[in-house]
């Protein structure tokens, strides 16, 4: 089983008349040791003076085409420095690679553990102060849309698009639902997309302790598969915050829903207010609307980006065969994906919070004040919530499942679990239905990983 080389930076130094041997045509002059160096991302190496010398030697090393199997980019820039020695010049090779071999799976926090913050606490005083000395004596400049009340006009096409792929992304799974098989344990909120569920002992839900840690799989839904995150809608972005008494008078629809309703998305059944011209600060957290009597009455337009709408579970046909699954699994994960990709770029302009202590999130400049929370200690709090910046997975948690890598093979073993890779849940339904695995998600599936057939032959593995 073959393993990449590690991704830290390596540093090579000159090595005269050593008998080292791993560059093929070079010269016993330019042998190279290695040696590990985390600060400098290249090789330095003292070359003849002569440029088809250093090709040579780069083009007959079987260390450096070893690690060209492995995406590894090279670039040779010229002589950088002249040594001592006027017939050797000192040459830096940079290694990087893009798309690393393997990564570490995201940390799963406890329920007893705090988020952490999107940006750490001491960045966010030094900006602070930063942005007081840029403003001491210097005119208030009023704020631009969102802060003023408007709507960024061109993010209205993205937030229709962001909405369309949501409601062809919750479509397309119920479809693939009935041609992939997709596990969920009545007891927890784990899930396995495969014929038969994983034997991994992993459950924390009631009466694990009885079971062993042991699952009892049932068929999932989609609900499992793309987890509700709702989040109260507002009819006013930048009105009065939600009271606790209010908690039950105000609708709650899915966070990026509403997302998108206040980057412009116009639903008849959930109407809010847009204003048209800027607000009038008064104060720091005091504002007033302009006068909007001279404007025309507004004139209801129809949506720029025809809009889809969810079909019932009757109304689905699975796929008929293999050709029509892979197409329609090439479209979930590229609906997946642009509801992703537009959903981030939404949250740079409109500001979403989530609770540090537990899954709440709140899209608007401020939290809400309902006392809801039931995380660890929230007796201390009493109720309230820990309002932080969110991160595109708070909005839209991927799920991460163990990927299987033959489905119609053995199944998975827990004795080879370390062997395993995984990826988001409708990644890996998407690619157990035919579709090209992406690359941003190979690193964690770890698909060039040699699986050992046998327990005795995992054990042989240092």
């Amino acid at each position: 089983m073959e393993v990449a080389p590690p991704l830290s930076s390596v540093h090579y130094r000159p090595m005269r008349n050593s008998g080292c041997n791993h560059l093929g045509n070079a010269t016993p002059a330019s042998v190279l040791a290695i040696s590990s160096s985390p600060k400098n991302r290249g090789f330095r190496i003292s070359f003849p003076s002569n440029t088809d010398s250093l090709k040579s030697c780069f083009s007959g090393a079987d260390a450096l085409g070893s690690l060209k199997r492995y995406r590894w980019r090279f670039s040779i820039p010229s002589a950088s420095s002249v040594s001592s020695d006027k017939s050797y010049r000192q040459y830096v090779v940079s290694i990087r690679n893009d798309h690393p071999q393997n990564a570490d799976f995201p940390r799963s926090y406890s329920r007893k553990e705090k988020k952490p913050f999107k940006v750490p606490i001491v960045e966010l005083r030094r900006a602070a102060r930063e942005r007081l000395k840029k403003r001491k004596d210097q005119p208030r400049r009023p704020p631009s849309a969102p802060k003023n009340g408007l709507v960024v006009k061109s993010l209205i096409p993205l937030a229709y698009d962001v909405f369309n792929a949501r409601i062809t992304l919750i479509n397309n799974l119920k479809k693939l639902l009935k041609v992939v098989p997709v596990h969920a344990c009545g007891w927890c909120d784990e899930i396995h997309v495969g014929p038969v569920g994983h034997p991994f002992k992993s459950c924390k839900g009631p009466t694990s302790s009885m079971r062993k840690g042991l699952h009892e799989w049932t068929n999932a839904t989609v609900e499992d598969i793309l987890p509700p995150v709702e989040a109260y809608h507002l009819y006013d972005r930048l009105g009065k915050r939600i009271s606790h008494d209010e908690r039950f008078s105000i609708p709650r629809i899915p966070a990026v829903v509403e997302l998108c309703i206040q980057a412009g998305v116009e639903i008849p059944d959930l109407p809010t207010k847009r204003r048209r011209k800027p607000i009038i600060r008064i104060g720091k957290k005091e504002f007033v609307d302009a006068d909007e009597s001279e404007l025309p009455d507004p004139v209801p337009e129809a949506p720029i980006i025809p809009m889809l709408t969810e079909l019932p579970d009757s109304q689905m046909l699975a796929p008929s065969d293999d050709e029509e699954r892979l197409l329609l699994a090439e479209e979930t994960l590229q609906a997946w994906e642009k509801m992703r990709r537009g959903a981030k770029r939404l949250m740079r302009m409109y500001p979403v919070r989530v609770c540090g202590y537990c899954p709440e999130v709140h899209v608007g400049p401020t939290g809400h004040k309902a006392q809801n929370c039931g995380a660890h200690k929230h007796q201390q709090r009493n109720g309230q919530h820990g309002w932080q910046s969110a991160v595109l997975n708070d909005l839209i948690p991927p799920r991460f499942v163990w990927h299987v890598p033959n489905a119609d093979g053995p199944p998975l073993q827990r004795e080879l679990k370390s062997f395993y890779g995984k990826a988001p849940v409708v990644v890996e339904i998407c690619v157990q239905a035919g579709a090209n695995v992406p690359e941003q998600y190979k690193p964690t599936m770890r698909l060039d990983v040699g699986i050992p057939s046998d327990v005795r032959e995992a054990e042989m593995v240092v």
